[in-house]
């Protein structure tokens, strides 16, 4: 059984001690609730502060972003081996890093091996755009982007994959409960033919995309959706902890 998985994704948002207030109003809720791997992704500049919060709890730690090299001149970069004792999971190919970075599948798959190596265990994003969903792309684009972003990949230990249509990421417009768990339900199938049914069985995929409180289970009511990569919602203590408990409530 795959273990239901909440991520929170705060972007470019909340400043060290902003960051250290968030984790303690939720902190101790948090780490009590059971049965769900629950996953802080702050600013690069408060992951020390957050790790030393959450030392000892349930709370597990994950980075936005990662440079594919170890090290070299590659100025504001990070590094996977930067990361790797410091947190568990890093976010690779969101759709933002994609859109005004101008990252394509090559590169994202070049962070995916940088990360696999480093022992990090990445949250892969894919999504297709709107103009993409309108000409009944979806399918054909969520399928192109996993499979060249584990290009020459073998099997990744701990690999998370993130449904997050773009059209509603951070407009309100979520996509529906069905329609995300059919697109999910063809990622999990092209899973199974890069890996095997056992690895598609075993690899968590969640949604992301308008994720709230009052939205959740329509979401994780749905049998291939195992939880979601949470964003503006995660940056209230309330709402996140909201998502959580119901998840573990729902998936229980």
């Amino acid at each position: 059984m795959r273990a239901p998985f909440i991520a929170g994704n705060w972007k470019m948002n909340t400043t060290v001690d902003e960051a250290a207030q968030l984790v303690k109003e939720m902190r101790e809720r948090l780490d009590d609730i059971v049965g769900v791997e629950k996953v802080l992704c702050p600013p690069f500049i408060s992951l020390t502060t957050v790790a030393g919060l959450i030392q000892g709890t349930s709370i597990r730690l994950g980075a936005q972003n990662l440079y594919s090299e170890e090290k070299g001149a590659y100025t504001g970069e990070i590094s996977p081996l930067m990361l790797r004792n410091l947190c568990q999971f890093v976010i690779i190919g969101h759709s933002e890093r994609r859109q005004y970075f101008a990252e394509t599948d090559k590169m994202v798959s070049k962070k995916v091996q940088a990360a696999s190596k480093a022992s990090l265990k990445p949250i892969l994003c894919v999504g297709e755009r709107l103009e993409e969903r309108e000409a009944g792309k979806t399918g054909e684009v969520v399928t192109r982007q996993v499979k060249l972003a584990l290009v020459g990949v073998d099997a990744v230990q701990g690999l998370v994959i993130a449904y997050e249509p773009v059209w509603a990421i951070g407009t309100g417009r979520a996509a529906t409960g069905e329609g995300a768990n059919a697109t999910i339900g063809l990622i999990r199938h092209t899973i199974a033919e890069l890996y095997g049914e056992a690895t598609a069985q075993s690899t968590p995929v969640l949604y992301g995309g308008s994720v709230t409180s009052t939205n959740i289970v329509d979401f994780i009511a749905q049998p291939e959706i195992d939880g979601a990569l949470v964003g503006g919602a995660s940056l209230k203590a309330s709402e996140f902890l909201s998502i959580v408990e119901q998840t573990a409530k729902v998936k229980r």
